[in-house]
C-alpha cells in the first residue's frame, strides 16, 4: 500500500554572537505548503471540474452518461436523495458543476446542482454514497437610493442596479398613501434598504430601514417601528401607513377598466353594470386577499369562471374572478391572512383576456374598491409616542440628508468661471 506523503524543502541558516562565532546553531525554515484550491469545499487540484446547465426534461444519468456512472449508484442516489432534493427534478436553466478523475475514463466524483441562488445540492459518489443540501454564503450590504421618477418606478430603480424586489416590497409600504397606478413624472423615492447578496447577485432585500415618496406635489414618509412585538410602518406623527385593506390584490399591475353602472361588455357586446375593477396582469400572476378574513365560496361559476369570495367582517366582503386556478387548501371556511395568495390571474368565464375582475361589498352593497373610505390600522399609542417620535426624528434627518441626483442637463448648463491667470 503507497501512502502520499508531503515533503517540504527545509533550508538552514546560522546565528552567532559576539562572544561564540565559531560554533553557530542551526535553525531550520520550513517553506509553507500551498494551500489547495477548493470548489463548494471540495479540493480540485488533482481532479477536472465541468459546468453546464441542465436543458428541458433533462435527467442526471443523462448528464452524466459520460463520466463512468454506474447505473446501481444512480439508483441509489435516487432513493437517499429524495428527502433532501430528488435528482428526478432537476430545475432547467438551473447551473450544475461535475468534479471528476483527470483520466480517460473521467469517473464523477461530485455532482452539484444549484436549485436557485441561494442554495446548492451536493450529490456525492465518492466513498458512501449521500445528497446535501447547502446554503450559500449570503452578504447583506446597506444601500441609499434616491431617484427622481421620470415615466414608472420599476425602471427608475433597475436603473439603480437594484432589484424588482425592492419595487414590491415599497409597493406594500405606500400601498395606501401613493397610488402607483398614477405615478407622475416629477414624483421622488428615497430609501434605506438591506441588499441580500450571493456570489455578487442580490438575491433577496432584507430590512427596509426608511423611505420616502413625493407623490403628486405630496410628502410621504415610512418610519419602521417595532410596535407590539412587530416591526411595522408610521409616518412621522405615529399614525400607521397600513389600513385594515390592501389597496390592490395584485402587486404592481394595470387597471384595464373600472367600476361602473354602465359599460360596454368586451364579450357580450353589449352595455351593462361593471361593479367591479379589472386588473390587467399575466397569466398565472398570483392574487392575493386585500385583508384577513373567512373563505365564503371558492369555485367555477357561469361568467365568473375560477372565483374566490371572502367576508372579513361584518361590514366587508371581497370576491375575485376570473382565476386560470385557485390556490391549493383555498376552500369555504378556510381562514386567511392579508396578503395571502389565494389563486392566480386567468381568463375563465366571460373574459376576452387574462385578467382580475376585484369587487368589493360594504354593508352589503358594492362599492368602488377604488373609491371606498377605509378604516387605518391603529397607530403609535400615547404611552410610546414620545419615544416614537424621537426615533422618527433621526430616521427623517437621515432621509432629507440623502440628496437627488443632478441631471445631466443640468449639469451641463451650469456655466463655471474661467480660471484667471496673474
Amino acid at each position: 500500500m503507497l501512502t502520499s506523503l508531503t515533503i517540504a524543502t527545509v533550508s538552514f541558516f546560522y546565528l552567532s554572537s559576539p562572544e561564540e562565532e565559531a560554533t553557530p546553531e542551526p535553525i531550520a525554515v520550513v517553506d509553507p505548503v500551498p494551500e489547495p484550491t477548493l470548489l463548494y469545499g471540495f479540493p480540485i487540484d488533482s481532479f477536472e471540474v465541468t459546468t453546464g446547465r441542465v436543458r428541458w426534461n433533462q435527467f442526471l444519468a443523462e448528464i452524466l452518461s459520460k463520466y463512468n456512472i454506474d447505473g446501481q449508484d444512480l439508483h441509489t442516489l435516487s432513493r437517499v436523495s429524495r428527502k433532501v432534493y430528488d435528482v428526478r427534478k432537476l430545475k432547467a436553466g438551473a447551473n450544475y458543476v461535475i468534479i471528476h478523475n483527470r483520466d480517460s475514463l473521467k469517473t464523477v466524483r461530485q455532482f452539484i446542482f444549484e436549485p436557485s441562488i441561494t442554495e446548492y445540492v451536493v450529490y456525492n459518489f465518492q466513498d458512501s454514497i449521500y445528497a446535501e443540501l447547502k446554503q450559500k454564503p449570503i452578504e447583506i450590504v446597506e444601500r441609499t437610493l434616491a431617484v427622481d421618477i421620470k415615466s414608472s418606478m420599476y425602471e427608475a430603480i433597475l436603473q439603480q442596479n437594484s432589484s424588482p424586489i425592492l419595487v414590491n416590497r415599497l409597493v406594500d409600504v405606500f400601498a395606501w398613501q401613493v397610488d402607483f397606478f398614477r405615478i407622475a413624472k416629477g414624483d421622488k423615492l428615497k430609501v434605506v434598504f438591506e441588499e441580500q447578496r450571493v456570489d455578487g447577485e442580490i438575491s433577496d432585500i432584507g430590512e427596509i430601514k426608511a423611505a420616502y415618496f413625493r407623490h403628486l406635489g405630496k410628502d410621504y414618509y415610512a418610519i419602521p417601528y417595532a410596535h407590539k412585538g412587530k416591526v411595522d410602518f408610521f409616518d412621522e406623527e405615529g399614525k400607521s401607513l397600513r389600513k385594515t385593506f390592501l389597496r390592490a390584490p395584485l402587486n404592481f399591475t394595470r387597471i384595464s377598466s373600472r367600476y361602473s353602472p354602465r359599460r360596454f361588455h368586451p364579450v357580450q357586446r353589449r352595455y351593462k353594470a361593471h361593479l367591479g375593477t379589472d386588473y390587467a396582469a399575466p397569466t398565472g400572476t398570483p392574487i392575493r386577499t386585500v385583508g384577513d378574513g373567512v373563505i365564503l365560496e371558492a369555485r367555477y361559476h357561469g361568467g365568473n369562471g375560477n372565483y374566490v369570495k371572502i367576508r372579513h367582517n361584518s361590514n366587508y366582503t371581497t370576491q375575485y374572478l376570473h382565476m386560470s386556478k385557485i390556490a391549493r387548501g383555498i376552500r369555504p371556511g378556510v381562514k386567511v391572512k392579508q396578503g395571502a395568495t389565494i389563486g392566480y390571474v386567468g381568463q375563465t368565464g366571460l373574459a376576452n383576456g387574462p385578467h382580475l375582475c376585484f369587487r368589493f361589498w360594504k354593508n352589503g352593497r358594492q362599492v368602488d374598491a377604488l373609491k371606498v373610505d377605509l378604516p387605518a390600522s391603529k397607530g403609535i399609542g400615547t404611552e410610546n409616542l414620545e419615544l416614537f417620535k424621537s426615533h422618527a426624528s433621526l430616521v427623517r434627518q437621515r432621509l432629507d440628508s440623502i440628496q437627488f441626483p443632478v441631471p445631466e442637463a443640468l449639469l451641463a448648463s451650469i456655466k463655471y468661471p474661467l480660471p484667471t491667470v496673474d
